[in-house]
C-alpha cells in the first residue's frame, strides 16, 4: 500500500515550529528567532515568515521587549493541556477558587494576546441559575471588556493611547462606548481604583468587574467576576470589589515571588 506524504510543506514547517515551542513552553523567556530557526534547521527568513503567520492567528505570542516567542494563548481552543500547565493558571487558580466560594458568580481568568483578552480559565456559579455563555479560548476586545480595560490601565501610556487611537470599535450593545475620549476618561478612572467595569457593553444584561495581573516583561493577565445586571447592586459591587482586591494582591505577590 502506498504511504501518502503529508500535504502542504508550509503546514509541516509550521507544525514543527509549534512542536519546538511546545517542548520549551516551560521556559518563561521563550525562544529567539535564531534559536527557533536553529532547532528547526530552517533559515531565519523562512522561520520569521511562518512565525509572523502564526502570530497573526494567535497561535504564537511574541514578547516585543525580549524579542522571544512562546506558544499563543489561543491554542487554548484545542485542549486543556496547555492551559493547566500555564503559569498564570497554576498560580491564580487557588485564589480564584477561594473568591468563587465567596461570590458564587462566573469568574474568568484571561491573558493579553494580540490586543485582545483570551479566556484561559472559567469558574461557573454552583447555586445560581443564570450563567455566562463564554468559553475557554474565547476572545474579548480590550475596549469593551472589564479585563481589557483593567489591562489598558496598567499598560505603558503610549501603547495604551496608540491602541485606542487605532482600534476599530465594534458595536455589541447600545452600551458599547464608541467615543474614544470617553473611553480614555474611563481608563483614567481605572488607574485610580484598579477596578474596571463592563456595564452591558459587550453583552446585554451582563455586568463585569475586572482587575489586572501584571506579570512582568510587558505580559499582562487579568481576572473578572461577571454577574447578571439585576444582581449588580451598588452594595454587591462593593462587596465583590473588596474581595477581588485581596485576590489580586495574593496572585500578584506569588507571581512576583516566582518571577525572582
Amino acid at each position: 500500500m502506498e504511504i501518502k506524504q503529508p500535504y502542504g510543506g508550509v503546514l509541516i514547517k509550521a507544525s514543527k515550529l509549534l512542536t519546538i515551542l511546545s517542548d520549551y513552553h516551560t521556559d518563561k523567556a521563550g525562544l529567539t528567532l535564531t534559536e527557533i530557526a536553529e532547532k528547526a534547521s530552517f533559515t531565519p527568513s523562512t522561520t520569521l515568515k511562518i512565525l509572523d503567520t502564526l502570530l497573526l492567528i494567535g497561535y504564537v505570542h511574541k514578547n516585543e521587549e525580549l524579542k522571544t516567542y512562546t506558544l499563543g494563548a489561543r491554542l487554548a481552543r484545542f485542549g486543556n493541556q496547555y492551559l493547566h500547565e500555564s503559569e498564570l493558571i497554576r498560580i491564580a487558580r487557588p485564589y480564584l477558587n477561594q473568591l468563587h466560594q465567596e461570590v458564587d458568580e462566573t469568574i474568568h481568568l484571561g491573558l493579553l494576546e494580540n490586543n485582545q483578552i483570551v479566556y484561559l480559565d472559567k469558574l461557573e456559579p454552583e447555586r445560581q441559575t443564570i450563567v455566562m455563555s463564554s468559553r475557554i479560548g474565547n476572545t474579548r476586545p480590550l475596549y469593551g471588556s472589564a479585563m481589557g480595560k483593567a489591562v489598558l490601565a496598567v499598560m505603558d501610556d503610549k501603547k495604551m493611547t496608540k491602541y485606542i487611537e487605532q482600534v476599530d470599535i465594534k458595536v455589541y450593545t447600545p452600551n458599547t462606548i464608541l467615543d474614544k475620549s470617553e473611553l480614555l476618561e474611563e481608563i483614567e478612572k481605572v488607574k485610580e481604583t484598579a477596578l474596571a467595569y463592563d456595564n452591558e457593553e459587550l453583552e446585554k444584561d451582563c455586568f463585569c468587574i475586572g482587575m489586572s495581573l501584571p506579570m512582568g516583561n510587558n505580559e499582562y493577565g487579568a481576572f473578572s467576576v461577571s454577574l447578571p445586571k439585576f444582581r449588580a447592586t451598588p452594595e454587591e459591587i462593593d462587596r465583590i470589589s473588596t474581595l477581588m482586591k485581596e485576590t489580586q494582591k495574593n496572585i500578584i505577590k506569588l507571581l512576583q515571588k516566582e518571577g525572582e
